[in-house]
């Protein structure tokens, strides 16, 4: 199974005894965006067979920060609810304008589930198609899923702050132009306006096609390089909380490089009085 995979893909393997389908659409609920509910709009209308993974529960709740990696054992119980066990194939999907299927993608690499793709294109495109949809809820058995960290694939608030002085590592942020460059505030509160020093900007929208597919391979590598990243460098990827981070660290993935992702992002260096910031371009 690739890492990308079509709708025509998917509806020929749909009813694969292996095969998990996931609806991992989630709204961050920021100031001034449309208060959306993501549940009831999975109850409404989801690919045939597809559970609905609650990205914004499955996460570290002792923690003050919106989208903290879980404990590996809360991880793997949530998993293990929605029916997915070990040895299976999940396609992940959403209907997002942050293309959080990417999030679910990544979360599940950190734990060390390999077998791990995305729906180009998402319930948008699937819809378009005239494809089927279901409604209601899938009730799915419990599954046993084993769950192992991959600490190279996620970045601390210390790691971030040691690369401030080493640079061994590039810094990607996947806010928009405005915020990134402090020209906008920060629409958490008591959160500061810019960037971490030295990092690079590239909006996560920008890796999709109009259509809402992710771009082809070579104009996913030209976005890269008009940012000023070499993909033959270590890179972390960062955004406001860790979500549109992940659609970096997939079409890194996609063009064969390996980037992590630093978590806390926004959220928690703008927050610290401690952390320096920049303004203005990278």
């Amino acid at each position: 199974m690739d890492s990308l995979v079509t709708t025509d893909w998917l509806a020929d393997a749909i009813g694969a005894t292996d095969l998990r389908i996931v609806d991992a659409t989630y709204f961050p609920d920021l100031p001034g965006e449309p208060k959306r509910n993501a549940a009831a709009e999975y109850e409404t209308a989801h690919i045939p067979g597809a559970v609905f993974l609650d990205l914004g529960n499955l996460a570290d709740k002792a923690s003050p920060l919106p989208a903290m990696v879980p404990s590996p054992d809360q991880f793997a119980a949530h998993a293990g609810a929605l029916g997915i066990g070990d040895g299976d194939r999940i396609v992940f999907y959403d209907d997002a304008p942050h293309h959080t299927s990417a999030r679910a993608w990544w979360l599940f690499r950190y734990f060390g589930v390999e077998t791990v793709a995305i729906l180009d294109g998402g319930l948008r495109k699937w819809r378009e198609e005239g494809r089927p949809l279901a409604t209601g809820r899938e009730n799915p058995a419990q599954r046993a899923l084993t769950a192992t960290p991959h600490p190279e694939r996620l970045r601390t608030l210390a790691a971030m702050q040691a690369n401030l002085a080493s640079r061994a590592e590039q810094v990607l942020d996947a806010r928009s132009e405005s915020r990134f460059t402090g020209a906008e505030p920060d629409p958490r509160p008591a959160t500061a306006a810019g960037h971490i020093p030295g990092s690079r900007n590239l909006r996560y929208s920008r890796l999709i096609a109009p259509g809402g597919t992710y771009k082809p391979k070579p104009e996913l590598a030209a976005e890269f390089a008009n940012a000023g990243i070499d993909l033959a460098r270590p890179v972390t990827m960062t955004c406001g909380s860790g979500i549109t981070a992940s659609s970096l660290a997939f079409a890194a993935h996609l063009l064969g490089a390996e980037a992590a992702v630093y978590d806390g992002s926004w959220s928690e260096w703008g927050a610290d009085p401690a952390t320096p910031k920049a303004t203005g371009e990278a």
